[in-house]
């Protein structure tokens, strides 16, 4: 199966979003998104983004699809549409099955979900699951979605200073996966 990371960025209270929009705007922290899913070391590769259809409803009209990303939205709902080179899949095991085999795996250098709760609650017990890239927002916002609990799993591995940016104080720090969980 294919590994994969989760980029997040959360308040204290794990809130992800508010009436399906981040609570907070910090233009620090979107760069610091663009560069960990943009950024490859083989420059004939791309990276791939997982998201869930509020994941992709909650992107700015003039951002969809995130640019010099493969986008994969995961719903149901079949009668949606969406631009030709955005992919759409049933499930996260089918997201991840994309970049296992086929002409996918040989242009795929990494693969990120970016959301929603309900795709972070599935991706984050997954072995495949290896890293998780976090901003961890120093203030509490009133969150109607959260991050699901994740310290079984994970290990605080590095960590930035913090920043203060539309007075909130953030940092981005790394969480690898506990060896046998």
């Amino acid at each position: 199966m294919t590994p994969f990371s989760i980029v997040v960025a959360m308040d204290q209270n794990r809130g992800i979003g508010r009436d399906g929009k981040l609570p907070w705007y910090l233009k620090c922290d979107l760069k610091h998104f663009k560069e960990i899913t943009t950024q490859t070391r083989d420059q004939n590769k791309h990276n791939a983004v997982i998201m869930g259809r509020k994941t992709w409803d909650s992107l700015p009209a003039q951002f969809r699809p995130l640019p010099k990303r493969v986008n994969v939205v995961i719903t149901r709902n079949a009668n949606l549409q969406f631009p030709q080179d955005v992919l759409r899949v049933n499930g996260l095991e089918q997201a991840l099955d994309l970049f296992a085999k086929g002409a996918l795996s040989k242009i795929i250098e990494s693969v990120y979900v970016i959301g929603g709760a309900q795709i972070f609650e599935q991706a984050i017990v997954r072995k495949e699951c290896r890293k998780i890239y976090l901003t961890q927002i120093l203030h509490s916002f009133d969150c109607d979605t959260f991050f699901p609990p994740f310290v079984d799993y994970f290990q605080h591995e590095a960590g930035s200073p913090r920043y203060v940016e539309n007075e909130i104080s953030y940092l981005f720090a790394e969480y690898s996966r506990k060896a046998g969980v």
